[in-house]
């Protein structure tokens, strides 16, 4: 850890990072202030950084004129379902990984961490054929299932790295009062594991509800399309682009992930500094 011992240290420090928070905070606050502007003051010439009058027309609207609820509500079961799922799996897969042995273990973890290095463009490409095999396209359990390979690799190993850090004795102790691996697992090893558990839900559930390329491949009916194609194919085609809407319903669409973050956020603090993220 460095110390910053002279004024001169200190306001570099100081100007670096109000530097890097522009940066990064100013797109987020451009974005609420155009969600916020009537069409006449957002496409003035000279732009204004506090919008004259705030005009709630546009989260009116898409709320009103368009489909977004639906879209949410179909974002919210896909991405939730496939995060559960994806934390399911990767609980197995982890505790398996750290607490049991058997020929070819090291390989095959390999194996798993590998399919990170695929864009997800090329792993498309086989999941395509194979859902329409099952009659799964166009549906919303084939786009769930088709979420596991975003997050399934980076949490197993998360989930391997916590569950490796579980004494054996603890394990060995209730063999000895005559428990099973699966009784072991279900009522000793995930109750401890509960917030690593929660952090790769939400690494899952933040992966599936930002997609854009598989929901917009999978999915063709209106009645199962998700927010973001939904908000892409609304706002921004080859017709118009309705900036303030898009805005606006970017916020809106970004609710549920920040209120299910805000509840879950000491668990997942808890999940990464336990050791769920080596």
């Amino acid at each position: 850890m460095f110390e910053l011992r002279s004024w001169k240290a200190k306001l570099g420090f100081t100007v670096l990072l109000l530097t890097i928070a522009f940066f990064l905070f100013f797109p987020v606050y451009w974005a609420l202030i155009s969600a916020f502007k009537s069409n006449q003051e957002l496409y003035r010439l000279d732009p204004t950084l506090v919008p004259n009058e705030f005009f709630w027309g546009h989260f009116v609207s898409a709320i009103t004129d368009g489909n977004i609820l639906l879209q949410l509500k179909n974002s919210l079961l896909t991405s939730t379902s496939s995060a559960l799922l994806n934390a399911s799996l990767a609980a197995l897969a982890g505790y398996s990984f750290a607490k049991f042995d058997y020929p070819a273990k090291k390989p095959l973890m390999l194996l798993i961490l590998s399919a990170q290095m695929f864009p997800f463009g090329v792993l498309l490409i086989s999941i395509y054929p194979m859902l329409q095999a099952v009659n799964l396209l166009d549906t919303k359990l084939g786009l769930t299932i088709s979420y596991i390979v975003f997050a399934l690799p980076v949490s197993t190993y998360m989930m391997y790295s916590y569950f490796k850090q579980i004494p054996n004795e603890l394990i060995e102790a209730a063999k000895v009062d005559g428990a099973s691996n699966m009784t072991i697992f279900r009522r000793i090893v995930l109750p401890i594991s509960l917030p690593a558990f929660i952090t790769v839900t939400l690494y899952a559930f933040m992966w599936s509800w930002n997609d854009l390329l598989y929901s917009m491949t999978l999915i063709t009916s209106e009645e199962n399309r998700t927010i973001g194609p939904g908000l892409l194919l609304r706002y921004i085609n080859e017709n118009n682009a309705d900036w303030g809407g898009a805005m606006a319903a970017s916020f809106l669409a970004a609710a549920p992930v920040v209120m299910v973050f805000a509840i879950l956020q000491k668990q997942f603090i808890g999940g990464v500094t336990s050791g769920a993220v080596k």
